[in-house]
C-alpha cells in the first residue's frame, strides 16, 4: 500500500494522493454494467408488506393478551419491526426503492413519520449532511460535540457532568444507546419549526395521527402504569438496536483534516467500516453492514450491495485504497477504543487534580 493507515485510530490519517481524474467513475460504470443500479421494486413490496405485517400483528398481539406484564415481551418483536420500518424509511430517503420522488416522500412519511414517530424530513436533511461529509468534524451532523465527542479536540471545556459523561463514553455508549430511540423523536419533534409551513403540517399531520393511535393502542389495552413500562422498553430496544447498526459504520474511523480533500472515492471509503457477516447480520443490521459500497453509490438498492462488495474491493485493492471489514464485536471494540482515546486527555486532568488534592 503507498501508505500505512491505522483505521482503528482516526488520528490524522490521510489516504494515497488521487490521480487526475475520478477514480470513481470507472468503479461506477462497472456498478452500472453490473445491473446493480436497477430498482429492486419487487423485492421491496415483499420486504414491506412482510414487515408491516409483522408490526401490525405484533401491536394486535399487545391488544389481544390484555392488560398483563405479559405484555411487556410484545416489546421485543414491536421494537424489532419498528426498526425494520427505519431501515425502509432510510431507503427511501435515498431514492432507493422507486422510480419516483413522490414515491419516495409517501413511504418516508409512512415509515418514519406514522410507523415510527419521528420526522423524515428532519431526519433526511441531517443524514444527507453526513452522506456528504462523513467524520469531518465541522461538516457532519454525527460527529458534532453532544453528549459524546468523537475528537480530542472537543473535549476542551468540558467540566462537570460532561466532563464526566466524556472521560467515562466508551463504557457508558450502550447504556446511552437506550435513551436513542426517545431521543429521535424528540429531536424531530423540536425541528418542525424549522421545516416550510408546507412541510410542518404534512409531517406535522402525519406525526400527529402516529401518537393518536399508539396513545389508543396504550390506552385500551394496558393499565398506565404497563404503558409507561411498555413504552420505556420499546424505545430502549428500539435505540439499542438502531444504534448498534450505526455504530460500527464511522465510529473509529478517520477523520479528515480541515483542508485536506479527499475525493469522492476516498472520503467515502477511508471513513467507512464494513461489517462481515452472513444474511442474519444483513438483516440485523438493515444492509449497512455493507456502508462502504452504501456510502459511494446511496440509492443503490440495499439488497444489491452484497453483490457490488466484491467489485469495490477489487477496484478499491488497484487503487491502493484501503478497504477495512472486520467482525461486528472487532468493529464494536475499535469504536468503542477511540472512544475511550478521546477522553484520555479529561482523565488524565482528573487525575492531576486527585492527586494535588
Amino acid at each position: 500500500m503507498p501508505h500505512d493507515l491505522d483505521r482503528t485510530d482516526p488520528g490524522r490519517a490521510a489516504g494515497p494522493a488521487p490521480r487526475r481524474g475520478s477514480d470513481f467513475a470507472p468503479l461506477l460504470a462497472d456498478l452500472k454494467a453490473a445491473g446493480l443500479l436497477e430498482r429492486r421494486t419487487a423485492w421491496y413490496a415483499r420486504s414491506i408488506g412482510l414487515n408491516l405485517l409483522l408490526l401490525l400483528g405484533s401491536w394486535a398481539a399487545v391488544i389481544r393478551v390484555g392488560d398483563s406484564w405479559w405484555q411487556l415481551a410484545l416489546a421485543i418483536p414491536v421494537a424489532l419491526f419498528t426498526t425494520r420500518a427505519s431501515f425502509v424509511g432510510h431507503d427511501a430517503g435515498h431514492q432507493q426503492i422507486a422510480r419516483s420522488a413522490r414515491t419516495h416522500r409517501i413511504l418516508s412519511l409512512l415509515h418514519g413519520n406514522l410507523l415510527m414517530g419521528m420526522s423524515c424530513g428532519w431526519w433526511n436533511a441531517k443524514h444527507n449532511k453526513h452522506h456528504a461529509n462523513p467524520n469531518h468534524r465541522e461538516k457532519d451532523p454525527d460527529v458534532a460535540v453532544g453528549v459524546l465527542v468523537w475528537d480530542a479536540e472537543q473535549t476542551g471545556g468540558r467540566t462537570g457532568l460532561m466532563g464526566w459523561l466524556t472521560r467515562n463514553q466508551a463504557r457508558l455508549f450502550f447504556p446511552l444507546l437506550l435513551l436513542e430511540g426517545l431521543n429521535l423523536k424528540v429531536n424531530g419533534l423540536m425541528a418542525l419549526k424549522e421545516r416550510t409551513p408546507r412541510e410542518r403540517r404534512v409531517e406535522g399531520s402525519v406525526l400527529a395521527l402516529h401518537y393518536a393511535l399508539y396513545i389508543s393502542v396504550l390506552a385500551i389495552s394496558m393499565s398506565p402504569v404497563k404503558a409507561l413500562v411498555f413504552v420505556l422498553l420499546t424505545h430502549a430496544l428500539l435505540g439499542l438496536h438502531l444504534g448498534m447498526a450505526f455504530a460500527p459504520n464511522h465510529k473509529g474511523m478517520p477523520m479528515p483534516e480541515p483542508g485536506v480533500k479527499w475525493d469522492h472515492l476516498r472520503r467515502q471509503v477511508l471513513t467507512s467500516r464494513n461489517v462481515t457477516g452472513g444474511p442474519v447480520t444483513d438483516w440485523l443490521l438493515g444492509g449497512l453492514n455493507y456502508q462502504i459500497e452504501h456510502h459511494l453509490v446511496p440509492n443503490m438498492p440495499r439488497v444489491n450491495l452484497r453483490r457490488a462488495q466484491p467489485i469495490v474491493r477489487a477496484h478499491c485493492a488497484r487503487l491502493g485504497v484501503p478497504y477495512l471489514e472486520t467482525s461486528a464485536i472487532t468493529s464494536y471494540r475499535q469504536a468503542l477504543g477511540h472512544m475511550h482515546r478521546v477522553g484520555a486527555p479529561l482523565r488524565k486532568e482528573r487525575a492531576k487534580v486527585s492527586a494535588n488534592d
